[in-house]
């Protein structure tokens, strides 16, 4: 079935072109549309969610009739950071991509990124690049004696990444992931895990999205909150502040156009360090859809097209679950459904064990009750 024509239906506003077509893909769309923005979507899985709400051309990202009909729209954003670098050469000079190919490059290799964050002023962890034999000796005792060797580009979720203790650990470690370009970084002794989103325009203004905090299971976001918990002895306020300034840092240095999210560990005492930046919408910053106010995908849509932008958190506590396929399980979705405060959003994908089926946000009037609901909800999601 051909897509309808905007022509003809008095279609006056901007197309947004996205590289993937995903669930992130899906969720831009959405919040792209009540904007009077159309959005096209470049993807090869016939199935991608976002088919269902957007013109999706079905064909690989390198495809030269596809990324000419991206190359038509008023921008193109990406949902992804492993973007075949033949699709950001043939989109060059044809259309703005937001965030660009120079920022793409450092985010999806994991050393770079890390070197880049720290020509920014943001404090990491310990790291050392690993990508020969002679870079695997003595590279443990140089992050602390303890580490997580993690492939510097592709790795997502838990995967591609091994803990090491010892230096046979290390070796072993490297080989099994096949001696590729790794990175080991050096173990965080962290408090918890706290988020937060920025949007830079063309012109760079720039807004922010809220401090988050999230609770990880087997290397996958499982729950995100806001309000993030301080700890003992930190001003929420003062640590927010803090986590703004090493995001807009970042986007400033690296010449953002979109929204990037950065990742962070927090100390004990407070201090922050970054762990990992994703040059999209973030999982965590999902809850943003239902807790009122302006959503991570429509700050990024009004990013990338110049659109009025602001800062955007909700007006209400809430949290985000994430829904990961278990083998022989499924979510009680009536009983979920029924819960007080709680929005479902699934992604239309097949299940399957590990994979991201969907999430389900939650929103309360006080902390109090948000954490009772939030108890219900994780005894009905496997």
């Amino acid at each position: 079935m051909s897509a309808p024509d905007p022509e003809a239906a008095g279609f006056q506003g901007p197309t947004l072109g996205i590289l993937g077509g995903g669930q992130l893909a899906q969720m831009l769309a959405l919040a792209a549309l009540p904007l009077g923005v159309r959005v096209r979507v470049l993807e090869p899985d016939p199935q991608a969610p976002a088919r269902l709400c957007a013109e999706h051309l079905l064909a690989p990202y390198t495809d030269p009739a596809g990324l000419d009909a991206l190359a038509e729209c008023d921008a193109v954003t990406l949902e992804f950071e492993n973007v075949p670098v033949e699709a950001l050469a043939a989109l060059d000079g044809r259309v703005p991509v937001r965030p660009g190919g120079g920022l793409l490059a450092r985010s999806k290799h994991r050393a770079r990124e890390k070197e880049a964050l720290r020509a920014a002023g943001v404090q990491t962890a310990p790291f050392v690049a690993v990508e020969s034999e002679a870079d695997v000796d003595g590279a443990l005792e140089r992050v602390g004696g303890r580490g997580i060797l993690k492939t510097s580009e592709l790795g997502y979720d838990g995967k591609g990444q091994a803990r090491v203790s010892t230096p046979a650990e290390l070796a072993g470690a490297w080989a099994a992931l096949g001696r590729v370009p790794c990175v080991l970084e050096g173990l965080v002794a962290f408090e918890r895990e706290v988020s937060l989103s920025v949007a830079r325009t063309a012109g760079g203004e720039l807004a922010y999205g809220p401090l988050i905090g999230n609770v990880h299971r087997d290397g996958i976001l499982r729950t995100s909150i806001y309000p993030a918990v301080a700890p003992e002895g930190t001003v929420l306020d003062d640590l927010e502040a803090r986590a703004r300034e090493a995001a807009r840092a970042v986007a400033e240095a690296w010449g953002l156009e979109g929204l990037l999210t950065v990742e962070f560990f927090l100390l004990p005492g407070g201090a922050l360090l970054a762990n990992e930046v994703a040059p999209r919408v973030h999982n965590s910053g999902h809850l943003t859809q239902d807790g009122g106010g302006l959503s991570q995908f429509g700050a990024q849509v009004r990013a990338v097209l110049g659109l009025p932008l602001a800062d955007w958190r909700p007006l209400l506590p809430c949290a985000m679950v994430n829904v990961v396929g278990v083998e022989g399980q499924e979510p009680d979705w009536p009983a979920i459904d029924a819960l007080p405060g709680t929005h479902v959003h699934l992604y239309h994908k097949a299940p399957r064990a590990g994979r991201k089926l969907g999430h389900v946000n939650v929103v309360a009037p006080d902390l109090e009750t948000l954490r009772e609901r939030l108890t219900w909800l994780e005894h009905l999601i496997p």
